[in-house]
């Protein structure tokens, strides 16, 4: 067992039962015989997201339409962990289908922030960041579509990785938005995460999109020198923060950063280009998890309302088995493939990705990685997020789904607290440089002396 500070499964299942009443973080517990493979995570509890198929066991992406929902195979990452040694305690509870930024929209009910009960732990992976976060697992693996690992670990006070896009199979994951969708994972702690990705990395011939890339060591090879290391401050963004505790922990971090060796930069966006991310995103994402989601109809797939037909069964199916929230982006994702609607909306929407796109990548010709606030505020409270991800939004929120664009691999990481509640900074690579996106995290854990943290101590 090499993750660090690693409780076992029945102390795990022990920590899950005591918070579960105030967190909801869990919506089915796993009920297995402890894994008697040895290997990297021999031993290691583990949760998952409830939008990965585990064989025999239900899997409801927290959808009411999914309730019933069985797999019959394991996604090849939780083959991969198995052979690793993990045990999984428990699917985490998500927003409905990953559509979301609060982890309120589960059809089981609203995640609680383990630091605040009254905050939201962001999504859509919000169940796993919290039972991370709570000291119940110190691995748990979730997805991230537009940030939804990413922003949870910032509100959380965690470790959140979204590895590059392919460097992680999908088979098996109920999908979101294919163009944007990776797999991503929570820690506490920045080894953890090499470790993690060690495991959970590789080419996998069910996943077409997966990359033959070979798989490093990342772990054994961890080194915090920034000796002749370029860091990107993703001016564009922290100008956009108000919160000036915040600004200054994050500026205070970035001059330990140069004490250690890094040369500094500022890099900068277009503001034409960072104020198009949310709407380029909610465009694609919606459209492209229509066409995923068709098959919940009743019929096919997924619970089944009775009607006089086929269509009335459709209907009253997909009626009551979603949210208003996801009818709404189906609704929204459907107009946009309309025939008469393709061109200036969902193309038009793919060529302003690209464009963003290359201009994202000129940063980095200055610079190996790209440093920034990871969210500007403190965790929303739970009663004032409702409108998160659907309403006005702000590239200052909304700019870590950048590296869902590109599929650059990036990293959330704690910087400190303000008014008590974690904040974080986000750490961005280019495509397959994950040793060095974990070498200089490994800097900024050393900075920020934030290792293994949680709720609990």
């Amino acid at each position: 067992m090499e993750i660090s500070n690693c409780v076992n499964k029945n102390v795990a299942i022990e920590k899950i039962n005591a918070v579960q009443p105030k967190l909801n973080a869990v919506v089915t517990m796993i009920d297995e015989d402890a894994n008697t493979n040895t290997g990297k995570l021999a031993g290691v509890p583990v949760a998952l997201k409830d939008n990965i198929s585990t064989c025999g066991i239900k899997t409801t992406a927290s959808s009411r339409i999914l309730d019933n929902y069985v797999p019959v195979y394991d996604a090849t990452i939780v083959k991969k962990l198995r052979e690793a040694g993990a045990d999984f305690v428990c699917k985490a509870s998500m927003d409905e289908l990953g559509m979301g930024g609060t982890n309120k929209n589960a059809y089981t009910g609203a995640v609680h922030n383990p630091y605040d009960l009254d905050r939201i732990p962001g999504g859509s992976s919000g169940g796993c960041a919290a039972l991370v976060a709570a000291g119940c697992v110190p691995l748990a693996i979730g997805t991230d579509t537009g940030d939804s690992v990413r922003k949870p670990a910032a509100y959380c006070g965690v470790v959140g990785v979204k590895p590059t896009y392919g460097r992680i199979s999908r088979y098996g994951i109920i999908p979101y938005a294919s163009s944007l969708d990776h797999v991503g994972y929570f820690t506490t702690n920045v080894k953890d995460a090499a470790l993690a990705l060690e495991v959970l990395a590789g080419r996998d011939d069910h996943d077409m999109t997966s990359s033959y890339k070979e798989v490093g060591e990342y772990s054994k090879l961890l080194n915090s020198d920034l000796t002749n290391k370029t860091i990107g401050v993703f001016k564009t963004v922290l100008d956009e923060v108000e919160n000036e505790e915040l600004k200054a922990q994050f500026n205070a971090l970035v001059s330990k950063l140069e004490e250690k060796g890094a040369k500094i930069v500022n890099v900068e966006m277009p503001k034409e280009y960072m104020e198009l991310i949310a709407p380029v995103y909610k465009t694609i994402a919606n459209a492209e998890a229509t066409a995923n989601h068709s098959n919940l109809d009743g019929i096919r797939f997924g619970m089944r309302e009775e009607g006089q037909d086929l269509e009335e069964v459709m209907t009253n199916t997909r009626t009551k088995g979603f949210s208003s929230y996801v009818r709404a982006r189906f609704v929204i994702g459907s107009y946009s493939l309309f025939e008469e609607n393709q061109d200036r909306l969902f193309r038009k929407a793919q060529k302003i990705r690209r464009l963003i796109v290359q201009a994202y990548a000129k940063m980095f010709e200055e610079c190996d990685a790209v440093l920034s606030v990871a969210a500007p505020t403190i965790a929303p409270l739970i009663h004032e997020s409702s409108n998160v991800r659907f309403g006005v939004s702000s590239f200052a929120e909304e700019h870590m789904q950048l590296q869902n664009f590109s599929g650059y691999p990036s990293i959330t990481l704690p910087l400190g607290k303000v008014d008590s509640m974690p904040v974080a900074v986000n750490l961005t690579c280019k495509p397959f440089e994950e040793q060095k996106m974990f070498d200089v995290s490994s800097a900024i854990e050393e900075c920020t002396g934030l290792k293994g943290q949680c709720v609990e101590g």
